[in-house]
């Protein structure tokens, strides 16, 4: 129970990556609060995680009245903010880069990119008023540690993302707030299933395309995260650690 009294807030928490996130702090103690846009699906997840452990707020990681009110409200609730994991997401904007369409663009920045910096500006001001805290931020392996075709707006914004956690991690340790972020690859989410495909043609394919042989299990990006959310990983600061299977080795 190495999160036992603490807060813990997981952006984008209510389903794939967010989710394992939020029942692995709940098993450990924390009580997790899950935001998204989607009330619907964030209290399924509160109904699996257990009630007794998990909260939710609705709330827009790109309108930053809305993260304001998103801390502020987990404060209030809660007594304070202890662990923020800014996992908020979309993969959209495919194709060829001369192809991809200005509003499209404009939105994986947006939910991508802007809403990491609005939510840990927010968590930030909070962390340091209250006795510090720790942040993690979702970035993927594809961005500054891989490319892909079809992929550059969502590479430029994961890449983005890990620059932006190394550069806010250096402007606030001193202020007992301790930033990094987790790359995973292909995980068993929606996500990483080509058009059309089912997750036993995905299973097959990875067998060559990865060289583990296989994504990962959602429980495994989780731990991660959570490892990087403990007292365990105290001196890493503005780390990004790839999860992968060794895709970008």
């Amino acid at each position: 129970m190495i999160f036992d009294g603490r807060t813990v807030l997981v952006t984008g928490g209510a389903g794939g990556i967010g989710r394992a996130i939020a029942r692995g702090f709940a098993r450990e103690g924390a009580t997790v609060v899950l935001a998204g846009r989607d009330e619907t699906a964030l209290t399924g997840a509160v109904k699996e995680i257990g009630p007794e452990r998990a909260d939710h707020v609705v709330a827009d990681v790109t309108d930053t009245s809305g993260v304001a009110r998103m801390v502020e409200t987990v404060a209030a609730r809660h007594g304070r903010l202890h662990v923020a994991v800014n996992n908020a997401g979309i993969l959209s904007a495919t194709g060829p880069l001369a192809d991809v369409d200005e509003d499209a663009w404009d939105d994986v920045l947006a939910v991508n990119l802007t809403g990491v910096f609005l939510s840990m500006k927010h968590e930030i001001a909070h962390m340091r008023g209250n006795g510090g805290g720790t942040i993690v931020n979702v970035a993927s392996n594809i961005g500054a540690h891989v490319r892909r075709p079809g992929l550059a707006a969502y590479a430029a914004s994961k890449a983005a993302v890990s620059a932006l956690t190394r550069a806010a991690a250096l402007d606030h340790i001193a202020d007992g707030v301790r930033i990094n972020a987790v790359s995973p690859g292909a995980s068993d989410t929606p996500m990483s299933l080509l058009p059309g495909e089912t997750r036993a043609e995905r299973a097959e394919r990875m067998r060559t395309a990865a060289p583990s042989g296989r994504v990962a299990d959602t429980s495994e990006v989780a731990e991660t995260v959570l490892w990087l959310a403990s007292d365990a990983s105290s001196h890493v600061v503005g780390h990004d650690l790839v999860v992968d299977g060794g895709a970008t080795a």
